[in-house]
C-alpha cells in the first residue's frame, strides 16, 4: 500500500535537546530504522516532516547578524527542508543498505493570502523560553508568543494548504517506487498573484494537515502521523489518562485538545479518514505496528478501508 508518513518534531529533535547538527543526525537515524521496517514490509512510503524548531532558530540566526538583511519564512522553510531531507535521506538510505531509490523533494504549498491564520497565529516554532524571556523578545522583534505545555514560544501563522503545484513531479516518483521526502515543513508557503505566478509568503504550514492534504492529493492508503506518544489520550496529563485506540471522525471532532500540539495530527487524521484512507496516531517506533491495528490510535471514517 502507499503510506504517507508525517514525521512529528521528535524525530530530529526531543524537547530541551540542543539544536545542533550531531543531535539531529542521531535522531534521525532512530526515525530512518523505523521508516525502513515499512519498506521492507513491501509498502511504498513517502515521508513528510516538521521544521518548526529550526525555522525559528534560522529566523533568530539571521536577526542577531542583521534583522534587517534576515530572510522570510518562505526561505527559511526551503533551506530547513533542505537539511533535513539532506539528513532523512542519508540516513534511510543507510538502513536500508542502498537497496531503494531515494529522492528529496522541496515542495511548494500554496495557500489563501486572506486565510484568517494570518490573523491568529498558533504555529509554534524556534526555541523554548520561560514567560519572561518570551515576552522580553517578543517586545524587541515584534512577535506574537504563546505558552507551550510549561514554556513559551514564538507562534507564526499556519494557513490551510490549498495546492500543491509539484504534485505531478511527486506521482512520477510515486510511479516509479521510489520512497519520497517531501513536504518539508509542510511545505514552502506559497500564493498564486494576479498572473498565476508563484510567490513565497510570511507563514509556517503545519505538516499533520499539509501532510493529510497530500496523502488524498496522491490517493495514498495510509497516513500516520508519527510522534513521540503511543496513542491519542483521553484526559492526558491527569491521573485519569487513558490511551484511546480507536476514534470516529466524529468523536474526534469533539475532543477537547489544544491548536498547537495533538489538535492538528486529530484533525488531520479525520480529514483523511472521511476520504475513506487509514490514519493512525502513534509512536515513531511503532510505525509499522501502527499500519497492522495493533499500535496507535486509528480514526475511523464511515468508508475506512482496512
Amino acid at each position: 500500500m502507499l503510506v504517507v508518513a508525517a514525521l512529528g518534531g521528535n524525530a530530529l529533535l526531543q524537547r530541551g535537546e540542543p539544536l545542533t547538527a550531531e543531535v539531529q543526525r542521531a535522531n534521525v537515524k532512530v526515525a530512518a530504522r523505523a521508516l525502513a521496517d515499512i519498506v521492507r514490509a513491501g509498502h511504498q512510503l513517502v515521508i513528510t516532516h516538521g521544521n518548526g524548531p529550526q525555522v525559528g532558530l534560522l529566523a533568530l540566526q539571521g536577526e542577531a547578524y542583521n534583522p534587517d538583511e534576515s530572510y522570510p519564512l518562505d526561505v527559511l522553510g526551503a533551506q530547513t527542508a533542505g537539511m533535513i531531507g539532506y539528513l532523512v535521506k542519508q540516513e534511510l538510505k543507510n538502513a536500508l543498505q542502498d537497496s531503494r531509490s531515494i529522492a528529496t523533494l522541496l515542495t511548494q504549498v500554496v495557500v489563501d493570502k486572506n486565510d484568517p491564520a494570518f490573523a491568529t497565529p498558533t504555529k509554534y516554532i524556534g526555541p523554548v523560553y520561560s514567560q519572561e524571556e518570551a515576552q522580553s523578545r517578543a517586545e524587541k522583534a515584534g512577535w506574537q508568543i504563546a505558552q507551550d505545555g510549561d514554556k513559551w514560544r514564538r507562534v507564526v501563522a499556519s494557513p490551510q494548504p490549498q495546492d500543491i503545484p509539484d504534485l505531478a513531479v511527486l506521482k512520477l516518483l510515486v510511479e516509479q517506487n521510489v520512497v519520497i521526502i517531501c513536504n518539508g515543513g509542510g511545505g514552502i508557503p506559497v500564493i498564486r498573484d494576479e498572473n498565476n505566478g508563484l510567490q513565497g509568503i510570511e507563514a509556517v504550514i503545519d505538516k499533520d494537515l499539509s501532510s493529510a492534504f497530500l496523502a488524498k492529493q496522491l490517493g495514498a492508503d495510509a497516513l500516520l502521523l508519527l510522534t513521540d506518544v503511543e496513542a491519542v489520550y483521553q484526559d492526558f496529563g491527569t491521573p485519569q489518562a487513558k490511551a484511546l485506540t480507536t476514534l470516529t471522525v466524529a468523536e474526534s471532532q469533539a475532543m477537547d485538545v489544544p491548536a498547537g500540539s495533538m489538535g492538528p495530527k486529530i484533525k488531520a487524521a479525520g480529514s483523511f479518514a472521511e476520504s475513506g484512507g487509514f490514519s493512525a496516531i502513534g509512536r515513531l517506533s511503532d510505525a509499522l505496528a501502527l499500519l497492522s491495528g495493533q499500535a496507535g490510535t486509528h480514526i475511523l471514517g464511515e468508508n475506512t478501508q482496512r
